[in-house]
């Protein structure tokens, strides 16, 4: 059975190592919970989109690997050097969860709208597979965000899919150049108000509408970044509600 309701679940957070080595991860608490919004039942279906990255081969190894012996189902949709299933349309609208990894932002909006991926990940949305990422995986779905596509100095992103009609930073507590450029660009006007994560937190939209910040560890938390009348940013805090830990 579909989400109820067009469903994102844009984050900073995704897989966890097994302390085995960096390509060694296991599916973090967030899976569960998009597989519950999707109502997938016992056997959820997964499709990762590694655009970001160049479907870098590491990348879909790493993602089938994390799921390998777990009730999910993942399979991948690849675009480089070309298209990896004969019907992209069909292919998505069959799974009930897709994932959209980090990386650069820039591109990956870039490459989708070459190959028409905003109409019909738009579609898959509306249909009620619960879309999802982490990072440029989160970033794509609003207006715009804080990102590193262009070089190690922060720079602004405006040309995300603007579904969620918020600006979007990710990696808030980890990386020093974050909170202060978000709260420039909200201050300034080149974002809207926008919606921040810390490494571990989640934003669950149900629609348009921000229905609750999720965590998958104790001690993290999202924001709410406005634009206050002197023309300052101001920051309010959302308390996310902790995941419970258990097998995917």
């Amino acid at each position: 059975m579909p989400a109820t309701e067009p469903t994102i679940v844009a984050t900073s957070m995704g897989f966890a190592s097994r302390r085995r080595g960096p390509w060694d991860a296991r599916p973090g608490r967030v899976f569960p919970l998009m597989a519950e919004l999707a109502g997938a039942g016992d056997s959820p279906r997964i499709c990762y989109l590694a655009q970001a990255v160049g479907d870098q081969p590491t990348s879909l190894t790493v993602f089938h690997g994390a799921f390998a012996g777990t009730r999910f189902r993942p399979s991948h949709l690849a675009l480089y050097p070309m298209p990896n299933v004969d019907d992209i349309r069909a292919h998505l609208l069959a799974q009930d969860v897709i994932w959209v990894g980090g990386g650069s932002v820039a591109n990956l909006c870039a490459v989708w709208r070459v190959h028409g991926l905003p109409e019909i990940l738009h579609e898959c949305w509306q249909a009620g597979v619960v879309l999802g990422g982490v990072s440029a995986g989160s970033i794509c779905w609003h207006t715009g965000g804080a990102t590193d596509s262009y070089g190690p100095t922060l720079r602004p992103f405006t040309e995300g899919l603007g579904w969620l009609p918020y600006g979007n930073g990710v990696h808030y507590d980890s990386e020093e150049q974050r909170r202060p450029l978000m709260h420039r660009l909200v201050a300034d006007g080149t974002l809207p108000t926008s919606h921040c994560t810390d490494d571990g937190v989640g934003l669950v939209y149900r629609g348009t509408r921000l229905a609750e910040a999720v965590a998958d560890r104790e001690g993290v938390s999202a924001y709410e970044v406005s634009r206050a009348e002197d023309g300052t940013a101001r920051e309010t805090r959302i308390e996310p509600r902790l995941l419970p830990a258990g097998p995917v």
